[in-house]
């Protein structure tokens, strides 16, 4: 599609990558920056008008909040002086049993250790209405996948 991908595990601080390897799962205050840098991310690429893709294990309605809007999605914090539009993202919903996603992440050099996929499944709010969400069943194929968001992105 000529757009450009971005892996948010690429944003992470050394901090965080240290904890996930050491088998520690990251809690909202970890992960709160890391969301805030990939929405400077999103921000960037809106404003120079180039669509992209993030892959992004955005688990809690809180995180996607903050991609859309920035800081100032974030609980007590005030609006941002710019009062900035909020980026219109299509949150893709990959949705998969979890030996599936076991069995995945295991064949993955990653510093997330597979240890640590429980306790995403526990932190896992999946998108609902009124976000801008497909759900798309990890069940299918790779090119079934792929074909099933294209068409819900060239849709509208």
């Amino acid at each position: 599609m000529g757009w450009r991908f971005y892996d948010a595990d690429d944003y992470h601080s050394l901090e965080n990558k240290k904890k996930m390897a050491e088998g520690v799962p990251l809690n909202d205050k970890d992960r709160i920056p890391w969301l805030c840098a990939l929405h400077g991310v999103l921000r960037r690429e809106e404003s120079l008008r180039q669509a992209a893709v993030l892959a992004c294990s955005a688990l809690k309605k809180m995180y996607r909040r903050v991609l859309v809007s920035g800081p100032s999605a974030i609980e007590g914090n005030q609006p941002e002086q710019s009062e900035e539009a909020e980026l219109k993202i299509l949150f893709v919903h990959l949705d998969g049993p979890f030996n599936i996603i076991a069995s995945r992440l295991e064949k993955r050099d990653h510093f997330m250790p597979p240890e640590l996929l429980k306790s995403q499944f526990d932190t896992l709010e999946p998108p609902s209405t009124p976000e801008n969400f497909v759900t798309v069943s990890l069940e299918k194929s790779v090119p079934e996948i792929v074909l099933e968001i294209e068409s819900t992105i060239f849709q509208g």
